[in-house]
């Protein structure tokens, strides 16, 4: 025989009792809960009020101890029930502190709870706002908001700031744009993002970096601040050929290996080919990143420079310029090189991050986009429960490629 999955207790029908009398409607069963929600506080802070007192209402105990009751205040709270008035015991000498709703809270936890979570949806402060206003039919200003999600901020820095892994296989390189307020003017700060893959072969948030300007003691920064929290060795560093980055990170990780991304490296050498012509090209450069070795690489390039270089003779200065970091994918087999060619992990971090923040034009404040960023992150890393695609062999890959560095 089939049973409700909503069994209740003896105590819990009485209540259903109570609520079901009089109520034609959910909105008349909203309001007795209000209510009763109401009362439910209520007598919490006239127990809280006993055991500060140390004696029961009325009680002939409490002649002469130096305190007493001294009527009730009354403070409107917003809750998962809307805005409810309740009465809040005092004592003659103010020392009163109530637990359940402390002096100064006029919100529930759960609402807090819920505004913190909004806000790492992506949600504006205004939608937010509007959103309370149209549930539970209460006034939270959108600095009272900014208050709220500020209190993750400390959480944010022990995120930032929190020890890392000693060996980190392959690390990501790449930043996002975002409008930002600076002295009354609206200006463009990068959020770099770096993301690391673990010897287990899951993706990891090692941090992000703020700044208006790109250069080597910036990445170099980075990099320090990587190794003060405990990295000691990063075997590939995969990027888009950022200026400065390369020197950066040999100057703290001199072991380390970098690679540029292919794709950005074909992407921008396609930029000013005419449409005509851009499949054949892409053909052919596909030859080059593809081949089997680094001398099969080279052999493609030149054939690309026979047929190309002079009508673009500017696509192969740029291979020719970055060749070094470009061909790092041939030291390794297909295992290690599928998971190096390109900086697709981290960007794909970055596009859902920007789904997160598209309702947020302009940010206020460096501290603003740290913790939007950092909720993005949280939110999306929930995802990240199993190691990227061909771990198992790329791992027994870099055991032997990295042997003397390799710690399982």
């Amino acid at each position: 025989m089939r049973t409700s999955k909503n069994e209740l207790s003896e105590k819990e029908k009485e209540l259903v009792k109570y609520l079901m009398a009089d109520c034609h409607s959910t909105g008349d069963i909203q309001r007795k809960l209000k209510r009763l929600f109401a009362g439910t506080i209520e007598q919490m802070l006239e127990v809280e009020m006993e055991e500060h007192l140390g004696y029961e209402k009325h009680s002939s105990a409490g002649i002469n101890t130096g305190n007493s009751r001294n009527g009730y205040g009354t403070k409107t709270i917003i809750s998962d029930y809307g805005e409810c008035e309740i009465a809040v015991p005092r004592d003659r000498n103010g020392e009163f502190e109530p637990k359940i709703i402390e002096k100064r809270q006029t919100r529930t936890d759960e609402i807090e709870q819920k505004i913190m979570a909004m806000y790492a949806k992506g949600m504006s402060q205004r939608d937010i706002e509007d959103t309370l206003r149209e549930i539970y039919g209460s006034e939270i200003s959108q600095g009272m908001i900014s208050k709220i999600t500020d209190r993750i901020l400390p959480e944010v820095n022990e995120w930032q700031n929190r020890p890392l892994d000693s060996i980190y296989p392959v690390i990501f390189f790449d930043g996002i744009v975002f409008n930002s307020r600076k002295d009354n003017k609206i200006i463009s700060k990068c959020v770099y993002s770096v993301l690391g893959i673990n010897m287990e072969g899951q993706k990891e948030i090692l941090g992000t970096w703020i700044s208006e300007n790109e250069s080597a003691s910036f990445y170099a920064s980075i990099c320090s601040d990587l190794k003060n929290r405990g990295v000691t060795d990063i075997f590939i560093a995969c990027h888009d050929n950022l200026t400065g980055l390369n020197d950066a990170i040999k100057s703290i990780f001199p072991k380390t290996k970098n690679q540029l991304c292919i794709v950005h490296q074909v992407r921008n050498s396609c930029k000013f080919v005419p449409y005509k012509d851009r499949k054949a090209v892409c053909a052919d450069l596909r030859k080059i990143y593809s081949a089997v070795n680094l001398d099969d690489a080279e052999y493609a390039k030149e054939e690309f420079r026979e047929k190309w270089d002079k009508k673009y003779p500017n696509i192969l200065k740029a291979w020719d310029k970055n060749w070094n970091e470009l061909t790092t994918i041939f030291e390794y087999p297909q295992e290690i090189r599928r998971i190096i060619y390109t900086t697709n992990s981290v960007e794909s971090y970055h596009r859902m991050v920007r789904k997160f923040t598209k309702s947020k034009a302009i940010f206020p404040t460096d501290d603003s986009i740290r913790k939007v960023i950092y909720m993005s992150a949280t939110e999306i890393s929930k995802k990240w429960t199993v190691p990227v695609q061909g771990w198992g062999l790329a791992y027994s890959q870099f055991a032997i490629f990295f042997e003397g560095r390799f710690t399982a």
